[in-house]
């Protein structure tokens, strides 16, 4: 297994195939293949037999692009560093070559280029390619930040919980489970996300059949209480650390506040002080109610999580 991300290309058309249909490509949009660099982003780069496509097997990473706010300012990835280091961890944990960090720096650059104003969200994703092949495939797009993200960062979310379906330290004791990975497989957060969106709500908080509150879909839980900003431990709950409640946690702890991680049981974060989700897309969200029930919202410590975590 070597060291670093190769590349599927993904068959030639033939001749007698149906042509592809013109695809009109917003404005701010891109996408990009390790080692062959820019493509359309209407044209196909995987091969139907790719195990990313058929298995969801593979990892990826989201990271926000800033436009610079002056004309002619450099373009800003946030926390590219972090994210690297999770898809390392990620890649490892799948038993996927290390990825190669100067390589998708270069791609990651050609695709900021084409960034648009405001903000934009940069995915990088590791499939394993064909079966048998020993070769990933490394692909990357940008896309402008969708309205609702920016929306609900500034009005907050309606939250419901969904039971996870397993106890809170299910995965201590199986790695198979991949806990802590940001996989491809993401179906059964997308449903979450459906579910509680068919339930009236923005959002879905996942909690352990023993009652604790995990995370969300796409997001680290935060919440404030006896004086600390607290997050769920990681480990055998096999949630995702998010590499925004990190740097949050790190700015605040340099600025004096204490930061914990703890299990809460679901009944008890109504009593919180306030909670939050933290995502790289969406930033330091406010939590205005669980299960429709209010929760209280503190602007002052909102606008300082936000401003310790970049946004």
């Amino acid at each position: 297994m070597g060291d670093s991300v190769g590349v599927t290309t993904p068959p030639v058309e033939s001749p007698g195939a149906l042509p592809r249909p013109t695809v009109a490509i917003p404005a701010g949009r891109a996408a990009g293949v390790l080692g062959r660099g820019l493509v359309d982003p209407a044209d196909p780069v995987l091969a139907a037999e790719d195990l990313g496509l058929g298995r969801g097997d593979g990892c990826f990473e989201t990271l926000r692009v800033l436009a610079g706010e002056d004309p002619g300012e450099q373009r800003r990835v946030q926390g590219w560093d972090a994210h690297l280091d999770r898809l390392e961890r990620s890649c490892a944990a799948l038993e996927l070559p290390r990825p190669d960090r100067a390589a998708w720096a270069a791609l990651a650059a050609e695709l900021v280029a084409s960034a648009g104003s405001g903000e934009s969200a940069l995915k990088l994703m590791v499939t394993r390619g064909l079966p048998g092949s020993g070769v990933p495939t490394g692909v990357a797009t940008l896309a402008p930040l969708p309205a609702s993200a920016l929306r609900q960062r500034e009005a907050g979310i309606a939250v419901v919980s969904l039971s996870r379906g397993t106890p809170a330290d299910a995965h201590a004791d199986a790695p198979w489970l991949l806990g802590g990975v940001k996989t491809l497989s993401y179906a059964v957060h997308t449903a979450a996300v459906r579910e509680a969106e068919r339930r009236g709500a923005d959002d879905a908080l996942l909690v352990s059949t023993d009652g604790f509150a995990l995370e969300g879909p796409t997001s680290s839980l935060l919440w404030w209480a006896d004086g600390a900003l607290r997050t769920t431990p990681a480990g055998p709950t096999g949630i995702l650390t998010g590499t925004t409640q990190e740097a949050l946690f790190a700015a605040a702890a340099d600025e004096g506040v204490r930061v914990e991680a703890a299990l809460v049981p679901v009944v008890d974060l109504t009593a919180a002080d306030a909670a939050w989700f933290a995502s790289s897309v969406r930033g330091i969200v406010e939590v205005i109610s669980l299960d429709g029930v209010p929760l209280p919202r503190l602007p002052e410590l909102t606008a300082r999580w936000r401003r310790l975590a970049g946004f």
